[in-house]
């Protein structure tokens, strides 16, 4: 018996998933909990694993899809089922019309393009006195309206059967709507820019198709009210079609419009490697950069003459961002544009420290299991501030100061496709070695894809480490709600100059290293972060607590 498997809600708030990566293709057998798919939401990225074990029998929807909650993104069957595989915004599939009476033994008719991922075949329909009624489709379980942007025929056109009719944009998608019959557009019932409930009626056919119909239905098709266009979600659709020289028609999608408008290129120039020609992204970013080319080498041969060098065309890969790029860029925006950012760097003496961290280093692993690194150390110290200043462990919400009754440590993981901050809950609370192993589990799980959203937001303070990339200190942007944030710079060796209890000075090489705070300047003022930073400093260059 087949099973479903359905995009998982990662959380109360989370509400859709971008599929990033299949792990498995159709016909590969899958254990049970074995990874299937990652996803990326708003909070988190996951591996996604399988609820069954057997055959991965059909994938419904290509990677870089954003599918609903408990939408169907897989089927997993037994040994030996048929396969199926969703039509990707690179290689559309045609799901198969019913064919009527009069097609049996008539020649086959190439029918256009299937732009959608699973197109669904013409429903049942009844040739009323007015004609064939058309309707809003349904793009989604979530999705209940959509507006129309652009009618791609007019009254009195002649329609072919699967020929775009309309477009749309929804909330999840944009998407052009096949006519589901041939014939004549007699009636538009809603105007470009209205947007209307799904199934209701927004056209009408009629003409010579409906004159056949004189027993009531139409061709040879099960009787029915009404049709109703099924669509499904179309993750590439097709463009209205643009004439050229030749009679022939450039077909595209909105994507491939949208590239081709930013960099200036005629569409009609461009080679399309998918079916009928269609220009794919792909296509449109090769034409692109090959033009840079050919630009530098036309220039070059145009004549013998001598002439001013020209410079050369600039050439680019455009990539979409992925969505957890997309939410770093718009929370990094509005923290910057809502908070005044003032930031304050002190330097710290961490030869203390470091010593005792190399003496102790190999008896700690050994102990708890995890490497002993700086950062306990600077998360022991910054909770230690927290508790003395508050108003540093605060958010400012609308005209109110919330002073939060616990600690929880945001520590900032960078990762090969964005960055993501999992949180060590009521820090104040634990030992030494257990935030050691807490840090080090989460980073560790951040990198593989295991946490889960409950690990993910929260924080109150928030430690950063460009300093493992050779920083010597960054000035970090805070991360809202909080009001502060703590960027850790490089620890390098160099020399300082000692004063001791005599007033005598000595030149002497230390572990130092910078530390830079950011903080909100309508919640903290200066005096209040040098007290923290004062405090901070202090807890670490005269460590005397027992790590465990």
């Amino acid at each position: 018996m087949p099973t479903d498997v359905i995009m998982p809600q990662m959380g109360e708030s989370i509400v859709e998933g971008t599929i990033t990566k299949w792990l498995k293709k159709v016909g590969d057998t899958v254990e049970k909990d074995e990874p299937l798919f990652e996803i990326s939401t708003d909070k988190v990225d996951a591996e996604i694993p399988s609820p069954v074990a057997g055959v991965l029998t059909e994938i419904k929807f290509p990677e870089g899809a954003t599918v609903g909650i408990n939408t169907v993104v897989a089927v997993l069957g037994e040994s030996g089922s048929v396969a199926k595989v969703a039509a990707s915004p690179k290689s559309t599939e045609k799901a198969a019309a019913p064919k009527s009476a009069s097609s049996a033994t008539s020649p086959a008719k190439s029918e256009p393009e299937a732009v959608s991922e699973t197109k669904a075949p013409p429903a049942a329909a009844r040739a009323t006195s007015s004609g064939i009624e058309i309707v809003m489709p349904q793009m989604g379980e979530s999705i209940f309206e959509g507006t129309i942007t652009k009618w791609l025929k007019k009254v009195g056109d002649t329609v072919e059967k699967d020929e775009s009719l309309f477009e749309i944009s929804t909330d999840k998608v944009d998407a052009e709507i096949p006519s589901p019959v041939a014939g004549v557009l007699t009636e538009i019932k809603a105007a470009e820019g209205e947007t209307v409930q799904i199934n209701v009626v927004v056209a009408v056919i009629g003409g010579s198709s409906t004159s056949n119909a004189g027993d009531g239905t139409f061709g040879a098709t099960e009787v029915a009210p009404r049709l109703e266009v099924k669509s499904g979600v179309e993750f590439e659709a097709a463009s209205p079609a643009t004439p050229i020289g030749d009679g022939r028609k450039v077909k595209s999608s909105p994507l491939v419009r949208k590239i081709a408008k930013e960099h200036n290129v005629d569409l009609k120039l461009v080679s399309g490697s998918g079916s009928e020609g269609r220009i794919n992204k792909d296509d449109i970013l090769r034409h692109i950069s090959q033009r840079g080319v050919k630009a530098a080498g036309a220039t070059k041969s145009q004549s013998s003459a001598p002439q001013v060098p020209q410079p050369k065309a600039l050439t680019s890969d455009v990539v979409p961002l992925t969505k957890m790029r997309s939410i770093i860029a718009q929370r990094m925006v509005e923290s910057k544009r809502t908070i005044p950012h003032v930031h304050s760097v002190y330097k710290v003496d961490m030869t203390r420290i470091a010593r005792l961290r190399e003496r102790e280093k190999a008896g700690f692993e050994q102990r708890h299991g995890v490497k002993l690194t700086y950062m306990p150390f600077i998360a022991v110290a910054a909770v230690e501030a927290l508790r003395r200043f508050p108003i540093v462990n605060a958010s400012l919400v609308e005209n109110s100061i919330h002073y939060h009754a616990n600690i929880n440590l945001g520590i900032a993981v960078a990762l090969e496709w964005g960055l993501i901050v999992p949180t060590v809950r009521e820090a104040e609370k634990r030992e030494f070695a257990n935030i050691a192993k807490t840090i080090n589990d989460l980073a560790g799980r951040a990198r593989t894809k295991k946490l889960s959203p409950d690990e993910v937001g929260g924080s109150t303070f928030t430690l950063t480490n460009p300093g493992i990339f050779g920083d010597e200190f960054g000035m970090p942007i805070i991360n809202q709600p909080e009001a502060a944030i703590l960027a850790i710079g490089a620890l390098k060796k160099e020399p300082v100059v000692l004063t001791d209890a005599e007033g005598n000075d000595t030149i002497a090489i230390r572990s130092m290293q910078y530390y830079c705070l950011g903080f909100d300047h309508r919640l903290i003022d200066g005096a209040d972060a040098g007290k923290f930073m004062s405090e901070f400093k202090r807890t670490l260059e005269t460590w005397d607590r027992v790590i465990g």
